[in-house]
């Protein structure tokens, strides 16, 4: 009984590093989002590129204690992104392909992690960048990579909005306000109530003007 036990201690106490550098993984990637929603939403356009640039470095350094952890990637990836609308337009371009790659790169690692996110944003980015041959646009692609983050996760508010959005801009307003209405329906997130409401104002707005532009027809 006393080599069974000593047996078990050994193994959880060799576990426990890794529960607890998850535990820390999660609560830092809860920090960069929450300090993505602030600057996003909050901080004005002049001061934007100084903010997320600030926050892309605490990235790095989370990145090089933690490697090809697919969670900080696709926070890199939103951030670059993100400032990409600040910046002029090569540096846009560069930007945007930068994201891209980090993107597929986190999905190769896990396309699970945070709930099918880095489909969210890839899927975003194919269907607002320009196409070929300015850059990678694709509806396709799009269409594909979003059905892909709700068949991992229905039940989330990015990917229903985004799907809308998607499908809004495809000229389907209909179809589209089933999805803002879905992204209504889910609550916030205890952990990201700023960034959720956020969303869920967006998705309000949304149903309005796609109601609208159908009653007009």
């Amino acid at each position: 009984m006393k080599q069974i036990i000593a047996i078990f201690l050994s193994l959880t106490l060799n576990f426990m590093p890794a529960i607890v550098n998850a535990d820390a993984l999660g609560l830092a990637v809860q920090n960069i989002e929450a300090q993505w929603a602030h600057i996003h939403y909050s901080v004005a356009k002049k001061q934007q590129t100084a903010a997320y640039m600030q926050l892309l470095a605490e990235v790095t350094a989370l990145n090089a204690q933690y490697p090809d952890q697919a969670e900080l990637i696709i926070q890199q990836a939103i951030i670059i992104a993100s400032n990409a609308e600040n910046v002029d337009a090569f540096k846009a371009l560069e930007a945007v392909h930068q994201a891209r790659d980090l993107l597929l790169r986190a999905i190769e690692l896990d396309p699970n992690a945070s709930e099918g996110a880095a489909y969210v944003t890839l899927g975003s980015l194919y269907y607002m960048v320009p196409s070929w041959p300015i850059a990678y646009g694709d509806n396709d692609k799009a269409n594909t990579m979003l059905k892909k983050a709700l068949a991992i996760n229905p039940n989330t508010i990015d990917a229903n909005y985004f799907y809308g959005d998607f499908l809004a801009k495809q000229g389907k307003q209909q179809q589209a306000v089933t999805y803002f209405k879905r992204a209504m329906a889910i609550p916030v997130r205890k952990n990201q109530v700023f960034a959720d409401t956020q969303l869920h104002r967006q998705a309000k707005l949304a149903i309005i003007e796609n109601n609208q532009f159908v009653a007009a027809k």
